[in-house]
């Protein structure tokens, strides 16, 4: 009894720490770029489309660091990856608080991006199979819940910042050390023991494989789909008269929505099936991208929080299950293929939409775009 007790506890904590190292990588080290990306470009005269191309040299380190980081060995402790690879997230934060040079941002956002994905795969890789070793899987979602829970943190801190009249580079800074402080939180949570790497033997399903050829498509579609509006949606506020005064609170409603949405998309899998999920999920990110541009009141840009924030991590959980649903024997080299057809869309995406909006003068254009590519991505999957 007691036994089970202290391996209750420690599966917990596992979870828990997964979850603060997932908030400080993913939600804040990726994600923190959205609320303080108006301050930032009113203060430097950034256009959208430089804002656009910070963002895609984001996603382009996430790409490449999300392709070493599935590497079937890399030296050394799993564990000494994750944690240099939070303190990189969370230094490489900080600093963007230090400089005014667009050569620099981009280089900054080039190696957080490596950084947080690096976290993402090594930390779910160590928290998942600690849990599965132990019997309690479905604290998974617990870990997932980071993302969300990071995104709905910093953006409380930046609201907070903003409203007592701090500048774009004191957000950075702070955002930094929040970072900072949760890696020192996440190295007392996370277990000491990692647990064996799965055998490397077996041959993953070619991507020849009809159904796996659409899923990655579909997955690059959702890629570029989501990630307009996730990195635009608080300009897009902060440009419309009629529902500026929600800026200091969209992002947090966006944070709070992708908290619990892991579990809430496993579970309606689980009835109707990964593939039936995912294009379902699809076409509700489509309904709030779409109410992004097209429904300009307070209701309509908070559906559209609660629509892209509620679906996005979901959708990239259910990509990965199906994937490895496919895959026989080492999922490796297919969930590399998935990551870079979902690192593409992400890189393309705000580059595109920067570009077109700073054309069109509107961010409309581009989110019709990402309408069609996520109701494709949802053909593509479930037919």
């Amino acid at each position: 009894m007691q036994q089970t007790a202290t391996a209750n506890r420690q599966a917990i904590s596992a979870a828990l720490g997964g979850l603060i190292a997932m908030a400080a990588a993913i939600g804040i080290g990726r994600f923190v770029y959205t609320p303080i990306l108006p301050p930032m470009m009113e203060a430097l005269g950034l256009s959208r489309s430089e804002a656009g191309l910070i963002a895609s040299a984001n996603f382009l380190g996430y790409l490449l660091g999300a392709l070493a980081a599935a590497m079937p060995r890399l030296p050394g402790a799993r564990r000494g990856w994750l944690f240099g690879s939070l303190a990189i997230s969370a230094l490489t934060t900080a600093a963007m608080g230090l400089t005014e040079s667009l050569p620099a941002f981009l280089v900054l956002r080039l190696a957080g991006g490596a950084a947080s994905a690096f976290v993402l795969i090594i930390a779910s890789t160590l928290v998942l199979e600690y849990l599965a070793e132990v019997g309690r899987g479905g604290l998974s979602a617990l870990h997932f819940a980071g993302v969300g829970a990071g995104i709905a943190v910093s953006a409380t801190l930046v609201a907070a910042m903003l409203g007592s009249g701090e500048s774009w580079k004191a957000l950075w800074l702070a955002s930094g050390l929040v970072s900072l402080a949760a890696m020192i939180a996440a190295t007392t949570l996370l277990p000491a023991h990692e647990p064996p790497l799965p055998p490397g033997g077996g041959q993953a399903v070619s991507a020849t494989n009809p159904l796996l050829r659409r899923l990655i498509a579909g997955y690059g579609l959702f890629g570029f789909g989501y990630i307009i509006t996730a990195t635009f949606l608080v300009a897009i506020v902060q440009t419309t008269p009629a529902i500026a005064s929600l800026e200091p609170v969209i992002w947090i409603v966006f944070g709070l929505s992708a908290a619990p949405s892991v579990a809430l998309w496993t579970a309606i899998a689980a009835r109707w099936g990964i593939s039936r999920a995912f294009a379902l999920a699809c076409v509700i990110e489509a309904a709030g991208v779409l109410a992004s541009v097209a429904w300009r009141s307070p209701v309509g840009v908070v559906a559209a929080a609660v629509l892209v924030g509620g679906t996005f991590m979901g959708l990239t959980a259910l990509g990965l299950i199906r994937a490895r649903e496919l895959t026989g024997g080492d999922p490796r080299r297919v969930l590399a293929q998935m990551t870079g057809a979902f690192g593409l869309g992400q890189i393309v995406g705000p580059a595109f939409a920067g570009f077109l909006s700073d054309w069109l003068g509107s961010y409309s254009a581009p989110s019709m775009v990402a309408v069609a590519a996520l109701l494709i991505s949802a053909l593509l999957v479930v037919g």
